[in-house]
């Protein structure tokens, strides 16, 4: 199975710690399901890698993370919806780094690896190393159709909506 993951942070800065999460994934039907959730801060990550600018992009004040679910909890809830799923992103350094740090708040978290959502779909709608082209031109249409919103939730679902597009191409859906 495949998740597509995307994050929302405090900031690009290293020290940046997540603040939303989103997994989507493809039902068996062709359907698609979105879920995400807001972290509260864990304690030890630092107040100052917090921007303004980022929040005025994702639309996220700080104060709306101060009732959030703890990042534990997120970091336990999202183990356990990923199982042993193939994540995917388009920004995998990023939404590796907040990965990594989320599950830091776990006693014996898994290692989990992100890869990044061009590399995953060249192989995926290729054939013997030859782009099967509408399939691959699928899932780059619609990539471009959607619009990032910068919300956890929905970037992960578009992410699977264009994956949804090579499929269909393919008859690899019903």
């Amino acid at each position: 199975m495949i998740i597509f993951i995307d994050f929302e942070a405090s900031s690009l800065a290293p020290n940046s710690w997540p603040i939303e999460i989103g997994l989507s994934w493809i039902e068996p039907d062709g359907s698609i399901t979105s879920v995400g959730k807001l972290i509260r801060p864990a304690p030890t990550w630092p107040e100052t890698a917090w921007s303004d600018k980022s929040a005025a992009v994702h639309r996220i004040p700080r104060s709306d993370l101060d009732g959030a679910e703890p990042a534990e909890t997120v970091a336990r809830w999202a183990v356990e919806a990923i199982g042993d799923a193939q994540l995917i992103a388009d920004a995998p350094r990023f939404d590796q780094h907040w990965l990594d740090r989320l599950l830091t708040t776990m006693e014996d978290a898994p290692k989990l690896q992100i890869e990044d959502f061009h590399q995953v779909a060249w192989t995926a709608f290729t054939d013997d190393g030859n782009p099967i082209s509408a399939a691959l031109d699928a899932v780059y249409e619609k990539r471009e159709r959607r619009r990032t919103s910068h919300r956890a939730a929905k970037d992960a679902a578009d992410l699977a909506h264009s994956w949804r597009s090579g499929l269909h191409v393919l008859g690899r859906l019903p």
